[in-house]
């Protein structure tokens, strides 16, 4: 006796990327504007007094691209974003790159965007950005992780005690960090209810 054969359901899209046509050069095409965007963020930089740290727009681009790509491609993101200073392109805040940027008292805010990519990009694989009540707590985790790579750096390298670097790497950014995920989880939550109208 024939069964009939049941039509194939389409794949639910894990992040917004995946709305994207899948054609070669899409991947590369989608890491290269996100580090253009981390990099254009990185320009909206305020100083903070006593710091060597500026306020950046650099982390809202982390949560942005990790929630958008995936955790893969978040990743990518951020690697080549470190590559492209390392090689001096002028990326960094205030238009800066090169090895002594990279590797310099910000530097471990840089490498902690990777394992924050991470995060981000494995919980939105499940939906967790597109709920603001669940993106708004991922995006302060993600952050949290930034600060945790990025303030025993600060602290190493330019000399400074646990609290000399919690004054200057992480009390200052908790009012923008909290801004930073609500105004992400803002504009992801909207980007998944237009394609879902689309």
């Amino acid at each position: 006796m024939a069964t009939a054969s049941m039509p194939a359901q389409p794949l639910r899209p894990l992040v917004l990327a995946d709305l994207v046509p899948a054609v070669r050069a899409r991947n590369v095409v989608l890491v290269a504007l996100g580090v253009l965007l981390t990099a254009v963020l990185a320009q909206v930089s305020v100083p903070v007094p006593g710091s060597p740290v500026p306020i950046t727009g650099q982390t809202l681009a982390v949560v942005l691209t990790a929630a958008a790509l995936g955790p893969v491609r978040g990743v990518a993101v951020q690697v080549a974003y470190m590559a492209c200073a390392l090689v001096g392109l002028p990326f960094y805040s205030e238009a800066s790159g090169g090895v002594d940027v990279v590797f310099g008292a910000t530097g471990g805010y840089v490498v902690g965007f990777i394992p924050a990519a991470i995060l981000i990009g494995m919980a939105a694989r499940h939906g967790a950005d597109r709920n603001p009540l669940k993106a708004v707590p991922l995006f302060i985790a993600g952050q949290a992780v930034v600060f945790a790579v990025g303030v025993p750096w600060l602290a190493v390298s330019a000399d400074m005690s646990a609290s000399q670097a919690l004054d200057a790497g992480f009390y200052p950014f908790i009012l923008g960090g909290l801004v930073k995920a609500g105004v992400a989880a803002a504009v992801l939550g909207t980007a998944w209810k237009a394609t879902r109208r689309a």
